[in-house]
């Protein structure tokens, strides 16, 4: 498949031993090289929206993707409301992503309950679209409940993007979502998940939704950027349905002990550099090209870059310049 056919985005990266200011910096480089859009999630340090605000009024226009935001903390309400603040305040296109988190940052952070993931994934995309569009939206479902509100400002008109990897929760995002967006996983795990959206769209008579991967890389890494990005994989070897998505790649003894209440810099210690290269994208130029090929060949409409950064590259620039080469190659 030709690099025409797809999408090369960047996510904003939020690692743990660097400045969250590299945000900015990285938002920077993705304008200046031409990426297709920029994603700006949120876990623990900025919120989404506000930093969306920020990087929306300097100079550019790239187009912004926000979230995935955890259904179980965050209303389809205060979503849309949210994007279309940026929307307004920024003038750019804002599309949205929605996902389930994890049992840390759900019950362990915000105190609250997830609640029926795949069903609740599938009602907060299907009041989401009503509220994107201006209308007043009445829901009553399993999961989620909205009467009366209608946005102020003007609608945004997103596209919603849902975040899944569980069958059931690839099934809801087939039949509601304009995108499934996958993160940490293999070649071979986007070819699997791939299928289940197609089988479920078929089965719905509805279309396939694109797909887009979220996928850590870093040209040329050293020592330290490694280091980096295994202490970033920590958090998720223990978290619900990343646990799965290693131990399918091959690292169970790891999610194991993640899971056995060991301390994180135990974890940490037995974190090999295969288990975040068997997730991402990490080398010189060719091995680069070949790990973008292998995903797009799964079946990645959009490949969203999530580059490692360092205190000699804080915006991950040369990551970013060298598979913007490749791209264009």
């Amino acid at each position: 498949m030709s690099a025409a056919d797809h999408r090369l985005s960047v996510s904003l990266p939020y690692w743990q031993d660097r400045d969250p200011l590299d945000a900015l910096a990285v938002a920077e480089a993705a304008e200046k090289l031409g990426y297709h859009r920029l994603w700006i999630g949120e876990m623990a340090t900025f919120d989404a929206f506000a930093l969306a605000t920020a990087i929306g009024q300097a100079p550019g226009r790239i187009p912004l993707c926000l979230g995935p935001f955890a259904v179980d903390v965050r209303t389809p309400a205060t979503i849309a409301i949210g994007v279309a603040s940026v929307a307004a305040l920024t003038g750019r296109s804002v599309d949205v992503a929605i996902g389930s988190s994890s049992t840390v940052v759900v019950s362990g952070w915000h105190g609250r309950e997830r609640r029926r993931t795949a069903t609740h994934l599938e009602e907060s995309a299907q009041i989401l679209r009503g509220l994107l569009a201006g209308d007043k939206v009445d829901f009553d479902g399993a999961a989620e409940h909205t009467k009366g509100y209608r946005l102020r400002l003007a609608p945004p008109n997103s596209s919603i993007t849902v975040a899944a990897f569980g069958a059931r929760a690839l099934a809801a995002a087939a039949r509601t979502a304009d995108r499934v967006v996958l993160n940490l996983v293999t070649p071979e795990q986007v070819s699997r998940c791939a299928e289940i959206v197609r089988q479920a769209a078929n089965e719905a008579g509805l279309p396939t939704p694109a797909l887009s991967v979220w996928v850590t890389a870093a040209a040329d890494p050293t020592a330290g950027i490694l280091g980096t990005v295994r202490r970033g994989v920590v958090g998720y070897l223990r978290a619900p349905g990343y646990d799965a998505m290693f131990e399918e790649a091959g690292f169970g003894d790891i999610v194991r002990l993640a899971h056995s209440g060991a301390h994180p810099r135990d974890v940490l210690a037995a974190v090999p550099d295969e288990l975040p290269a068997a997730v991402g994208m990490f080398g010189d130029s060719t091995t680069l090209a070949r790990r973008l090929d292998a995903y797009r060949n799964a079946g990645a409409d959009e490949i969203v870059v999530v580059p490692a950064t360092s205190v000699e590259d804080p915006a991950g620039h040369h990551t970013l310049e060298t598979l913007a080469r490749i791209d264009h190659a």
